[in-house]
């Protein structure tokens, strides 16, 4: 699969070959990295109004997690769709569609006025979304591998600074917008950033970078390594699985935590998922230089602890702004562990082992909202939001377990 042999490249892209700037890939570089930064911004943005659309709808916490379900869902549908319509359209052009889209369709949740109305359009938000993830890192793909850079990270870094803005702003005008109004001036400005920057991807076609076919030896023909990779690239995939629920379950169900638990206002309760996204930029700026220090298993390791100590916190102290402080350190905690694993899966089993991470990676993200909600229904949101802590735990515990296999990877 082409798209994933440049992930392959990208992940595996060694560092120390640093080439002259290229002003024409500088320019690529700014347009995505506002692509990734809008994308935040825009999901934040939706994010931040669910107790609102909540109490519009006048659905449960069941209904609710159902009707949440329909983002992941229509993310995942289109991924596999958007990666061949980036082979026959370019990366670029289905970037700018999506992002297009995407602004389009954060205007419709506010309209709805059941929870099944919410499910099915936040599907075609989800379709949305979805599709622009996949586009965008794709470009961003070609780009790392034509400036032969690592700069993945900060493109990932951009999208976090993008939600801590689009929650920012939501808190500081929640009181006063209604979602109609303050999501309508979030597709303006969307539609705006895709226009200025969509037109600088025209004007700079995608570098041309050549396939790389996986390396032969990496599989080889002996069945006991193979079988050895197939099962730790499984491994990563559970990591990365439990990281993506803990990111599902923070934006889906933290302010709606902060507003119907812990009484705080429209604006605390916008800035607990702004701290959550300020914390996870910060880690993610400084993730290369951390795995660099202490190594894939260390980091994990530690994200994970970090990460459980403070959603217990979150889920469970007494007041607000204890909560918020809960939600910046399982920030910290969970930036980087996706990644890393990720990473470490194509290691382990080459383009396959990223596919088959990412896909198990995903499920959290399918599973994290209607598992929160149904919990929540039977032993309420601070418990339901404690199984984030707990499957951080989990993937701290397996990071250890297999820290022996980083090791060897390293090496």
């Amino acid at each position: 699969m082409p798209t994933l042999n440049k992930i392959r490249a990208a992940l595996t892209k060694d560092p120390g070959r640093t080439p002259p700037a290229d002003p024409h890939l500088t320019r690529l570089r700014i347009a995505l990295t506002a692509f990734f930064a809008m994308d935040g911004f825009l999901f934040a943005g939706w994010v931040v109004r669910i107790p609102a659309i909540k109490a519009q709808t006048g659905a449960g916490a069941g209904a609710l997690g159902l009707a949440l379900l329909g983002v992941s869902a229509g993310a995942v549908a289109f991924m596999m769709l958007t990666g061949r319509l980036c082979r026959r359209f370019g990366s670029h052009a289905v970037t700018t569609a999506s992002a297009a889209a995407l602004a389009l369709s954060i205007v419709l949740p506010p309209l709805t006025h059941s929870a099944t109305a919410l499910g099915l359009v936040l599907l075609v938000f989800g379709a949305a979304y979805g599709s622009l993830n996949v586009a965008m890192n794709s470009a961003a793909v070609d780009l790392i591998s034509a400036l032969r850079r690592p700069v993945m990270p900060g493109f990932h870094a951009a999208f976090s600074l993008g939600g801590m803005l689009g929650a920012g702003l939501g808190g500081l005008i929640a009181g006063s917008l209604s979602p109609t109004v303050h999501l309508l001036l979030l597709a303006a400005i969307g539609l705006l950033v895709t226009a200025v920057a969509g037109n600088s991807l025209r004007a700079h076609p995608a570098p041309a970078v050549p396939e790389r076919l996986p390396a032969a030896q990496e599989s080889g023909p002996r069945h006991g390594r193979a079988g050895r990779g197939r099962g730790l690239v499984l491994v990563f995939g559970l990591i990365a699985l439990c990281t993506a629920y803990g990111e599902g379950a923070m934006a889906d169900w933290g302010a709606l935590h902060l507003s119907q638990d812990l009484d705080a206002g429209p604006g605390t309760a916008a800035a607990g998922y702004a701290v959550f996204a300020l914390a996870m930029t910060l880690g993610r700026l400084s993730g290369t230089a951390l795995v660099q220090r202490f190594g894939a298993a260390r980091a994990l390791i530690a994200g994970g602890t970090t990460a459980t100590a403070g959603m217990l916190l979150g889920a469970l102290a007494p007041s607000a702004g204890a909560a918020c402080a809960g939600f910046a350190v399982a920030g910290l905690g969970l930036a980087n562990i996706f990644p890393i694993a990720i990473a470490r899966a194509g290691e382990s089993g080459g383009p396959d082992g990223v596919a088959v991470a990412s896909t198990v990676g995903y499920g959290g993200m399918l599973l994290g909202p209607p598992a929160i909600g149904f919990l929540a229904e039977a032993a309420g949101l601070p418990t339901a939001l404690t199984t984030v802590a707990l499957l951080a735990a989990v993937a701290a515990v397996i990071a250890y377990a297999t820290r022996g296999a980083h090791r060897a990877g390293r090496a």
